[in-house]
């Protein structure tokens, strides 16, 4: 069956890959070698983000953080990640899920220490009053009006 998908479905493949981060500029490294596709938004989601995410070698997906009001779950698709948390680091191959419940302050994120690309989905809640901790850096995300913005976490604005 090869005919074109319409909604509500899709077929990932054709949705476009978002490298980059919005992160304030020195923290731009870490994650430069990380891609989303927002399937969530080809799909028209608006309570949850769905996004498969591919990690090249060497980068992370994301500094490590936990989220004040949004759960967040992964699941390793192809390659392996190391999860780093508060606790330690353990190594996630295809196949392999990990939680994370709004609230719990264990910061998190997942590194790809092998030679291949890593793919996972990501699946989200879009609170908009969430706040977003760094536990690793001066930095903090906050829900403002004009929506999430970063701070220094002495309160200044980036």
């Amino acid at each position: 069956m090869n005919a074109k998908l319409k909604l509500p479905a899709i077929d990932p493949a054709t949705v476009k890959a978002i490298a980059g981060s919005n992160y304030p500029d020195q923290f731009k490294p870490g994650v430069a070698g990380r891609s989303k596709q927002r399937l969530g938004d080809a799909l028209g989601l608006k309570n949850f983000g769905a996004n498969l995410t591919t990690i090249k070698p060497g980068a992370a997906s994301a500094l490590r953080h936990w989220h004040s009001r949004e759960d967040e779950f992964v699941y390793v698709l192809r390659g392996e990640l190391v999860l780093v948390t508060d606790s330690g680091e353990q190594l996630l191959a295809a196949g392999m899920a990990a939680g994370f419940p709004a609230g719990k302050a264990d910061g998190h994120c997942l590194v790809n220490r092998a030679d291949r690309d890593a793919v996972y989905l990501e699946v989200g809640d879009r609170r908009p009053d969430d706040g977003v901790a760094y536990p690793d850096d001066d930095l903090e995300a906050r829900a403002t009006a004009s929506g999430r913005k970063f701070f220094h976490k002495d309160g200044t604005l980036y």
